[in-house]
């Protein structure tokens, strides 16, 4: 599949995700899904390809935390969820993080650390909600990440990586924005600034250091086109050092995308 996806490849990748949804969850004896829906364009595409795989068999959940999820967020997850027909409830987690925090001997970690840990706390509070719904309904866990994120390792172990299938995980943010388009996700999701949410004005390219457009062509030319950094810094007209510190960053998160490695005897 190309980068800048044409129509057809746009339906045909449509229609697979679709099927792969419906696969996994029948040939895992389950009664549907659960997915986090944020207000965010992944979790958008997600839930309208979700649905349209499940139907009634979907359930969403949307988790907004106080003071720092953004309170659009919160109104386009519920309009997006009741325009595709999807049962959905709020759990709000502001409480249940201050309980995983409260006590915590914070005093004996390296304070530099802490923003990020912290919060880390809040996308793995968010996948237990979504473990303890699929437990009680013997649903599955749809995740929500895109190869962009898969690839940089930007994303929370455990916590929005923590799922049982990643149906839009073979797409890069590129694409997932044109078969957001393509399936009919309301503009207004599409164009919002990219924020995991993991505190007040988090925004995922400042973070990243690089915008998705110029990140996927870079991943796209190594990963998908085999050309070396050399030949993809040539390709794209950018430096070579800008290849070599996505690629390094790719390499440094291999961990993230593997199962705990075991020790045989």
């Amino acid at each position: 599949m190309r980068l800048n996806p044409d129509e057809e490849e746009l339906e045909r990748a449509r229609r697979e995700i679709v099927s792969f949804i419906r696969e996994e969850v029948t040939s895992a004896g389950a009664e549907g899904g659960v997915l986090g829906i944020s207000g965010g364009i992944d979790s958008a595409l997600t839930a309208a390809l979700a649905k349209e795989a499940l139907g009634n068999k979907l359930l969403a959940l949307i988790m907004p935390e106080h003071g720092v999820t953004r309170e659009e967020d919160v109104r386009d997850a519920e309009e997006l969820a009741s325009r595709l027909g999807i049962d959905y409830h709020v759990v709000e987690i502001s409480e249940s993080v201050a309980k995983v925090l409260h006590g915590f001997p914070f005093d004996a970690f390296p304070e530099e650390r802490r923003k990020l840990a912290v919060a880390n706390v809040k996308p793995r509070l968010r996948m237990i909600n979504l473990y303890l719904a699929a437990n009680l309904s013997n649903r599955l866990v749809i995740g929500t990440g895109n190869k962009t994120e898969l690839l940089l390792g930007y994303f929370t172990k455990y916590g929005d990586g923590g799922v049982d299938m990643l149906p839009i995980g073979g797409l890069y943010k590129t694409q997932v924005r044109a078969l957001a388009r393509y399936v009919g996700i309301p503009e207004k999701i599409i164009r919002k600034t990219p924020s995991a949410g993991l505190w007040r004005g988090q925004e995922d390219e400042a973070e990243l250091g690089m915008n998705y457009s110029e990140l996927d062509r870079i991943l796209y030319a190594l990963y998908e086109e085999k050309l070396s950094p050399e030949q993809a810094a040539e390709r794209l007209g950018i430096g070579v050092e800008k290849v070599l510190t996505v690629e390094a960053r790719v390499k440094a998160n291999e961990h993230k995308r593997r199962m705990p490695r075991i020790k045989e005897f």
